[in-house]
């Protein structure tokens, strides 16, 4: 059964940084394409950075480019989003997700994480 369980989220002030953490199991990390999206309140859900099998990245757009980053660690069956410089705009649940496919973009993926709250506020 494919699980992915995001963690890491909370309250953290502007210009602040948090690392998020996705962990898989069910399915063999190392040859699957992982995504993080995130959905504001009142808003459409947004891809935010992908990772490859291979670990090559991909920014689904400018606004988090140079401040997000994305890693594996397929040893632990974990990837993480690292967030840096953050922005009340950044406020939003984020989930992990994949589609077992092992190349980016992840697009409509099959398969997602609960979510995880991160708030930037002051």
């Amino acid at each position: 059964q494919v699980q992915l369980v995001a963690s890491g989220g909370s309250l953290v002030q502007p210009g602040g940084s948090l690392r998020l953490s996705c962990v898989a199991s069910g399915f063999t990390l190392d040859y699957n394409a992982i995504a993080w999206f995130r959905q504001a309140p009142g808003k459409m859900r947004e891809g935010v950075i992908c990772i490859s099998e291979s670990g090559d990245t991909m920014d689904y757009r400018d606004s988090m480019k140079g401040r997000f980053a994305v890693s594996r660690d397929n040893a632990k069956n974990t990837v993480y989003l690292q967030m840096n410089n953050l922005k009340p705009e950044d406020t939003a649940v984020y989930y992990c997700a994949t589609d077992l496919i092992p190349n980016c973009p992840v697009e409509r993926a099959a398969y997602w994480g609960q979510g995880t709250q991160v708030t930037v506020s002051s």
